[in-house]
């Protein structure tokens, strides 16, 4: 994996092979960052990383500015090969939480502008994470949810929602805050 934008552009990551986690696709994570490049300023958000694996989606927030980033997993070695990362590359702006992720959005009290899940496709109950993000009021009032899934998943009848992006077998749905 490499990665594709900010001030680490074209850094190839090498993870792990032992690490579960299947990373999202250079192809599809230029188009998520491409259509994310029109709707925020990365610089002043906080973001929060679901299922953050290796870290390939919190790498390329914390290249590109953002304050923020909390990544989230139950994975141990993964959050030690992202901190060990972010240490190399003097990314001081991302935090690892070692949680189960249903239990993190039940309990969490803060505030993110950008949340990016990518949870295992397989996983059953993907739209929880949905409903607990909007149940807690995790979202900015101006922030984004995306939650990566396979073409399996279809979120699109869910409140909030806005499109869903295809890349291959990634897609990405998006939902936002308002209550149109």
């Amino acid at each position: 994996m490499r990665i594709i934008g900010g001030i680490y552009k074209g850094k190839q990551i090498i993870a792990p092979k032992n690490l579960p986690v299947r990373p999202t696709t250079d192809f599809a994570k230029e188009g998520l960052f491409n259509i994310l490049n029109n709707k925020i300023d990365f610089e002043d958000i906080t973001v929060l990383d679901l299922f953050c694996g290796t870290g390939n989606i919190s790498l390329e927030f914390a290249s590109r500015g953002a304050k923020k980033i909390y990544s989230v997993d139950k994975h141990s070695p993964c959050l030690f090969f992202l901190k060990d990362t972010a240490k190399a590359l003097k990314l001081s702006s991302i935090f690892t939480d070692r949680a189960d992720v249903f239990k993190f959005l039940e309990k969490s009290n803060s505030c993110f502008d950008v949340i990016f899940a990518d949870p295992p496709y397989e996983l059953e109950n993907i739209a929880s994470i949905h409903e607990l993000v909007f149940k807690n009021n995790l979202l900015s009032p101006d922030g984004i949810l995306i939650i990566e899934h396979g073409p399996k998943t279809d979120l699109s009848s869910k409140n909030n929602y806005i499109e869903t992006r295809k890349y291959g077998n990634v897609h990405f749905s998006f939902f936002n805050q308002s209550t149109d």
